[in-house]
C-alpha cells in the first residue's frame, strides 16, 4: 500500500478519488490541521513516502526559528527523530519545544551558540544524531562544518563541502557559471584590495557599481555606489557587514544592473546525476537587498525565458557536480535578458512558495538525496498550479527606512491560520521574544490561490486578522504592497520601494470616505463602551445605572477631520450620523476582542482595536496602518481647545540610538567638533548596521556608551555642547 504524505488541503473530490484508488494517509497527516472543504485547494504533494524505504533514525537540526520548526514538522512526518539546538535566550522557544531532544549550546551570541561548530559537534556526538539538517543562515554553507561532519561519520543535509566552496565565494562561482554557459554581470574579475582600489575599479566598470561580499548573501555586505564617495563609504560598511556576518570581509565589484527584477530558479539534484528544476520565484520586492515579498510564479516570465533559466540553473548544478537542494539567482532587465547574481547551496526562506504551486516538499527532498535516495521526479512532471505569495512579517518599524529592527515580547499573537488557503511558517506563539541577536522575522504569511489575484485578496485578508502585540511589525507596509497599482500590474523591480515611496513608507493614506468611516466606527465603539460603563457589576444583561440612552451627540477628531458625530442605537445596530450621511453598523462590538469583523453599510469592514483611554483616545488599525481616532462629548470637545500643548525639547544635541543593538564603533572624541551630517558612532542590530551623524554642529560634550555596549531605543549616546 502507497502512504500519501499530505502538505496542504484535499478537495473533497480529489480526497475520494485517493481513498478509491487505495491510498491510505499516515498517522501525522491523519492527525495534523487538515480541513477537507470542496472550495478549497492549497497544495497535494506529490511526493511519495514509502514506509519500506530507508531513511535517517535522529538528525540535529543545527538551526532555530521558523526554520528548524519547518525541518522538524516533515521530518515527523517521516517518522525520524529529531534533536534541537538552542541558545540560552532560546530555552522556551517552539523548536526546542517541538523537537524529540533539546540541548543548549551556548549564549545569546550566534558565535558563541549557533555558530560555535565545536558545540554543536559534541551535541551530534552525545544525542547519536545520524545526520545534520542546517536549514538556512549559520552554518548552512559552511564548506569547512561539512568537512569536519563527514570526518565525524555523520551525514549533512544538503550539498557537498565542494560545492558550497565553490558557490560560497562569488567570483568563483561567477567563473563556474561563464563555464557552464550561464550569463553572468559584467564586472572585475578579482578581489578589492582596499577602499582605493574600490574607486579604481568602479571607475573602470563605469558607475552605478554593486559592491557585495564574496561570501555570505542574505543581503548583508552589499551597497550601491555611484560616484567614488559612495564607493570609499560602501567599501568600508560593507567589509564590516561582511566580517560580523559571515567572518569574510573580501569584496567585489560589478555594474549594478538598473530596474532590474530578482528572479531565481529553485533545482533539485541528487547523488546519481539527476537534476531538475522546479521552476522560479519572483523577489523582487526588497528592502536594503532583502526580500520581504516573493510569488510564485512570475508574472514577467515568458515560457521561452523560463525555459532558458531554468535549463541554465541545471547546467550550472551539473557543471559542480550539484546534489540537495539549491537556489540559482538572476537579475533580469526589462527586455527579458538575465545574469546569474549567485547560487545559494541550501534552503531558501521563500522555498514554501515553491511547494504551493508544484506539491514537492523540498525538506523531504533534502533528507532522501541526503541519505542517497534517487530523485523519482522527472522535469517533465514539474508543472505550476495556481499562485502563491510569501509575505516577510518582520519585527521592525517600517516607518523608518521601510524597516528598523524592533525587539521586545509578543504579549498576543494569533496567525491567520483559520483561513483558507493560508500557510504561516513560524517559530513564534505568545509570550516569544524577538532578540537583537537574531534576524528579527516573525512568521512567512504564504497565501495561495487558483489565480494571482485570488492570492493577493487572500493575503490581504489574513494581514488584517493577523494579530501581533508587543513589537512594531511590517504589516502597514506588506498590506499596502500588496494593493499597489503597480504591483497589481505586475510592474515591479528591485528598487520598487524607493520609486513608490519616495519620501519613505508613511502608511495608508485613506480617502476622505474612508476617513467619515472610521470616524463612524470609532464613535460607535464609544457609544457602546458608555453603555457598558453603565452596567452594575454582576448584572443582568441590559440592566443599567440609571437611564439607558439610546443616543449620543460627541465630536470626532481623526486626521485632519474635526466634525460633529451622533449615534444612535437601533436595534442591534448603531446608526452614526456625520455631515448628514449615515453609517449602519452591524457586528458583534465587544472592545475586548482584537479583531472586530464588522458591517458597515452593508459592507465588509476588519478593524483591530489597539486601545482606548479615558479621554476618548481609541487607536484602531485600519488596512494595515494605526489610526488615532478622538471621540469627546460636546463638552470635552468645547474645553480641549483651551488645553496647552506641550513644548517639544530640543534634541538636536543629543544623539540617541535609533534601535536596540551593539555599539560597533565611535567616530568621535570628547572635545572634538563635528559638522552636520558628520557619522559619530555605528549600531550594529540583527546584523544590519546604521551609521549614526550629527544633526547640527557642536563640540562633543561627552560619551556615554563604548565599543561592544549593548544599548536600547532612545538611549542617549552622545551629547553635544
Amino acid at each position: 500500500m502507497i502512504f500519501l504524505r499530505m502538505t496542504g488541503v484535499l478537495t473533497c473530490k480529489s480526497f475520494k478519488a485517493y481513498v478509491n484508488l487505495g491510498i491510505s494517509l499516515t498517522a501525522s497527516a491523519r492527525t495534523s490541521n487538515l480541513s477537507l472543504s470542496c472550495t478549497q485547494l492549497r497544495t497535494v504533494s506529490t511526493d511519495l513516502i514509502y514506509p519500506g524505504e530507508v531513511t535517517f533514525g535522529k538528525i540535529l537540526i543545527a538551526n532555530r526559528g521558523e526554520i528548524a520548526c519547518r525541518v522538524i514538522r516533515t521530518a515527523k512526518k517521516m517518522g525520524i527523530k529529531t534533536v534541537a539546538v538552542y541558545s540560552l535566550p532560546d530555552y522556551r522557544a517552539m523548536h526546542v519545544k517541538l523537537a524529540d531532544e533539546a540541548v543548549c549550546i551556548g549564549p545569546a551570541s550566534p558565535r558563541e551558540s549557533y555558530l560555535n561548530i565545536e558545540s554543536i559537534l559534541k551535541v551530534v556526538k552525545d544525542t547519536r544524531a545520524e545526520a545534520i539538517h542546517p536549514g538556512y543562515g549559520f552554518l548552512s554553507e559552511n564548506g569547512a562544518f561539512v568537512t569536519m561532519l563527514e570526518e565525524f561519520g555523520v551525514t549533512f543535509i544538503g550539498p557537498s563541502a565542494q560545492a558550497i566552496t565553490f558557490m560560497g565565494d562569488k567570483l568563483q562561482s561567477k567563473r563556474l557559471a561563464k563555464a557552464a554557459g550561464v550569463n553572468t554581470i559584467p564586472g572585475f574579475d578579482g578581489i578589492i584590495q582596499d577602499a582605493d582600489h574600490c574607486v579604481e575599479v568602479s571607475r573602470q566598470v563605469g558607475y552605478p557599481v554593486m559592491i557585495k561580499a564574496s561570501a555570505g548573501g542574505g543581503g548583508k555586505g552589499m551597497r550601491i555606489a555611484q560616484n567614488d564617495c559612495d564607493a570609499r563609504e560602501g567599501y568600508r560598511i560593507s567589509t564590516e557587514e561582511a566580517t560580523t556576518s559571515f567572518g569574510d570581509g573580501r569584496m567585489l565589484v560589478e555594474k549594478f544592473i538598473e530596474k532590474p527584477r530578482h528572479i531565481e530558479i529553485q533545482v533539485l539534484a541528487d547523488k546519481h546525476g539527476n537534476v531538475i528544476h522546479l521552476n522560479e520565484r519572483e523577489c523582487s520586492i526588497q528592502r536594503r537587498n532583502q526580500k520581504i515579498i516573493e510569488e510564485a510564479p512570475s508574472v514577467f516570465l515568458d515560457e521561452k525565458t523560463r525555459t532558458s533559466m531554468g535549463e541554465q540553473a541545471v547546467s550550472l548544478c551539473k557543471q559542480i557536480c550539484y546534489s540537495s537542494a539549491g537556489t540559482v539567482e538572476f537579475l533580469v532587465d526589462q527586455n527579458r535578458n538575465f545574469y546569474f547574481l549567485e547560487m545559494n547551496t541550501r534552503l531558501q526562506v521563500e522555498h514554501a512558495i515553491t511547494e504551493c504551486i508544484t506539491g514537492v516538499d523540498l525538506v523531504h527532498q533534502m533528507i532522501r538525496i541526503a541519505k542517497g535516495h534517487p530523485l523519482q521526479l522527472k522535469q517533465e512532471n514539474v508543472s505550476i498550479h495556481g499562485c502563491a505569495i510569501e509575505s516577510r512579517v518582520y519585527a521592525e518599524d517600517p516607518f523608518r527606512d521601510f524597516g528598523h529592527p524592533s525587539v521586545g515580547r509578543l504579549y498576543q499573537y494569533m496567525e491567520p491560520t483559520h483561513l483558507n488557503k493560508v500557510r504561516c511558517d513560524s517559530g513564534m506563539e505568545e509570550g516569544s521574544e524577538i532578540s537583537l541577536y537574531y534576524d528579527p522575522m516573525i512568521c512567512k504569511l504564504v497565501c495561495y490561490g487558483s489565480t494571482r489575484k485570488e492570492a493577493i485578496e487572500t493575503s490581504i485578508k489574513a494581514m488584517d486578522l493577523f494579530v501581533i502585540r508587543g513589537v512594531a511589525h511590517n504589516i502597514p507596509l506588506l498590506r499596502d504592497v500588496l494593493t499597489e497599482e503597480n504591483f497589481l500590474k505586475g510592474s515591479i523591480s528591485t528598487d520598487f520601494l524607493k520609486v513608490t515611496y519616495p519620501e519613505g513608507y508613511k502608511g495608508k493614506q485613506v480617502s476622505h470616505c474612508e476617513k467619515m468611516k472610521l470616524s463612524a466606527i470609532a464613535a460607535s465603539f464609544f457609544a457602546h463602551n458608555d453603555l457598558r460603563s453603565r452596567m452594575f457589576l454582576n448584572a443582568r444583561v441590559g440592566q443599567v445605572k440609571g437611564e439607558k440612552p439610546s443616543s449620543w451627540s460627541t465630536v470626532v477628531k481623526h486626521c485632519d477631520l474635526e466634525v460633529p458625530v451622533r449615534v444612535m442605537k437601533v436595534d442591534n445596530a448603531f446608526e452614526v450620523e456625520i455631515n448628514g450621511k449615515i453609517f449602519t453598523i452591524r457586528g458583534d462590538i465587544n472592545l475586548a476582542l482584537p479583531v472586530l469583523e464588522l458591517v458597515v453599510n452593508n459592507e465588509q469592514c476588519v478593524v483591530q482595536l489597539l486601545s482606548k483611554d479615558e479621554v476618548g483616545k481609541f487607536s484602531l488599525i485600519y488596512q494595515g496602518t494605526t489610526f488615532n481616532v478622538f471621540v469627546m462629548t460636546e463638552v470635552a470637545a468645547r474645553l480641549s481647545k483651551f488645553m496647552l500643548e506641550k513644548p517639544k525639547k530640543d534634541t538636536s544635541k543629543i544623539i540617541a540610538s535609533p534601535l536596540p543593538g551593539v555599539i560597533r564603533a565611535i567616530s568621535c572624541k570628547v572635545g572634538e567638533t563635528v559638522v552636520v551630517g558628520q557619522k559619530v558612532c555605528i549600531v550594529d542590530a540583527m546584523k544590519m548596521q546604521t551609521a549614526l551623524v550629527a544633526v547640527a554642529a557642536g563640540k562633543v560634550k561627552s560619551i556615554h556608551v563604548k565599543e561592544g555596549d549593548v544599548v536600547n531605543e532612545k538611549d542617549i549616546l552622545v551629547e553635544l555642547e
